[in-house]
């Protein structure tokens, strides 16, 4: 059992939901807990806490360079950690955050989009891709029409035949000349409006598929096979 740093909140995994190619990050020490999206119930925190109580049910993008939430109980980092959306499940829930929050990232913070402009989205029906669609909304280009944003999440010949088509181009798939890459970053602040668009109905993640925490190894096997159609989850209790 975990025990709660200063900082920290110890949670109770209800889900956690895993990434393609994430066994193979560098890591400095090994044994390594993957799964770095999770959501769940806090049952305890550090004295210098004040961002969640026990009982809280949150959702959270945790840090990469420590132990993931592929467990029963996860240490994680208070500020990390941000209500869960009333309207999802806990499932659904822990498939938003790396996906949301590149999407949001992209659009926004390193994408600069304002009120007025228009973005084209290259790979909308992907993990991060359809969440991007969503939140983009009316803005995203239709057919042939102009636009001030590009943001891919697909890279390779895509991306190098429309980069010389937008003002600004913010890839998270590869790095290349005249793209802002990135590597998206936890932020509670930015959760906390993902959940407010989700449960105003503006936003839901793609569920391709939901493995026990037992089965988590079938779980990676289906990550690695081509044809999902959005985020494979691990249930680790309730629903």
């Amino acid at each position: 059992m975990p025990e709660p740093g200063p900082g920290e909140a110890l949670v109770r995994v209800r889900a956690a939901a895993i990434t393609r190619d994430e066994l193979t990050w560098p890591v400095d020490r090994l044994p390594a807990i993957p799964s770095y999206e999770l959501s769940g119930v806090v049952v305890e925190v550090a004295p210098d806490v004040d961002e969640v109580v026990s009982g809280d049910e949150v959702f959270a993008l945790t840090p990469f360079d420590r132990d993931g939430a592929a467990a029963e109980y996860a240490a994680v980092p208070a500020d990390t950690l941000a209500p869960k959306p009333q309207t999802l499940t806990y499932v659904e829930s822990a498939a938003l955050p790396l996906a949301g929050l590149s999407a949001y990232q992209g659009l926004f913070s390193r994408g600069g989009l304002s009120e007025g402009e228009r973005v084209r989205v290259l790979g909308p029906t992907g993990g991060v891709g359809h969440l991007a669609v969503q939140l983009a909304g009316e803005q995203q280009a239709q057919g042939d029409e102009p636009y001030d944003l590009l943001f891919d999440t697909v890279g390779g010949e895509v991306l190098a035949g429309s980069v010389a088509s937008a003002r600004r181009v913010v890839s998270v798939a590869e790095e290349a000349e005249g793209v802002s890459y990135f590597i998206v970053e936890p932020n509670r602040e930015q959760l906390v409006e993902l959940a407010r668009r989700a449960d105003a109905g503006q936003l839901r993640p793609a569920i391709d598929s939901m493995f026990p925490l037992e089965q988590a190894e079938a779980a990676f096997a289906r990550v690695a096979e081509r044809g999902k159609r959005g985020k494979v989850v691990l249930r680790v209790a309730g629903d």
